[in-house]
């Protein structure tokens, strides 16, 4: 049996601070290890499971990891006036750093997508929103680093469907583990079990989307790298 990982990297770093074990300062080159890490965990974890009702064990077949390069175009900021290069930031050196330190591991692919800004103007997080709709603030209120410039994902989703479509058509795994909590995923996860792929959700303790959640055939969540977890019958 073998089993392949595939992780929405910009989701696993924005979840990574929630497994015990892992801390949000942690450099380029301990985050690599620990995502290596944690996979490994997943495979321990099966084949416990799988011991305990005398099933073979199931290998890792490799770890594919999707994230976009990170954004090194130049732009100025609207409120302070100042430029930007995005490629001087600690967000685009902190990515590139885990890339490079990701390629360095075994059983690692990388499936890079890009960032792109189609309007190249500027938007106000968020979070300032109903704010500024019942008017507890104003535009004037506004700093330089209450807006940001809109960047979307390009060709990252895709490259994560033709995975799973070949890994399954191909019959390369009969599992895969996806950490992931989009529900974008929902017509690859169909895809994968009907070739008979045992399809397994990671969420890493972020709430499911049910309708990803009526296409898989289990949940399994790392909650704690420091210790040996029990495994539960009904979440592997």
């Amino acid at each position: 049996m073998k089993t392949a990982i595939l992780i929405d990297g910009g989701f696993f770093i924005r979840r990574y601070k929630y497994i015990n074990g892992f801390e949000s300062s942690d450099t380029a080159e301990i985050m690599a290890k620990n995502i290596v890490a944690y996979c490994f965990k997943h495979i321990h974890k099966i084949n416990n499971y799988r011991l305990r009702y005398n099933l073979p064990p199931t290998e890792l077949y490799r770890i594919f990891y999707y994230d976009a390069e990170p954004f090194d175009g130049d732009s100025k900021n609207p409120i302070s006036g100042k430029s930007i290069s995005f490629k001087n930031t600690d967000l685009y050196k902190f990515r590139h750093a885990l890339f490079t330190e990701l390629k360095k591991q075994r059983k690692i692919a990388l499936r890079l997508g890009f960032l792109k800004n189609s309007s190249k103007e500027w938007q106000i997080k968020s979070r300032h929103t109903k704010s500024l709709l019942e008017g507890k603030i104003n535009i004037s209120d506004l700093k330089f680093d209450d807006i940001e410039l809109p960047l979307k994902q390009k060709g990252v989703d895709m490259k994560v469907g033709l995975d799973i479509a070949t890994l399954s058509f191909k019959n390369q795994v009969n599992q895969i583990i996806l950490i992931a909590g989009d529900s974008d995923f929902v017509p690859v996860a169909k895809f994968a079990r009907r070739e008979g792929v045992d399809f397994i959700l990671d969420p890493m303790l972020n709430p499911v989307d049910p309708t990803l959640l009526e296409h898989i055939d289990g949940l399994m969540t790392i909650k704690n790298m420091t210790k040996k977890e029990d495994i539960l019958p009904k979440e592997i």
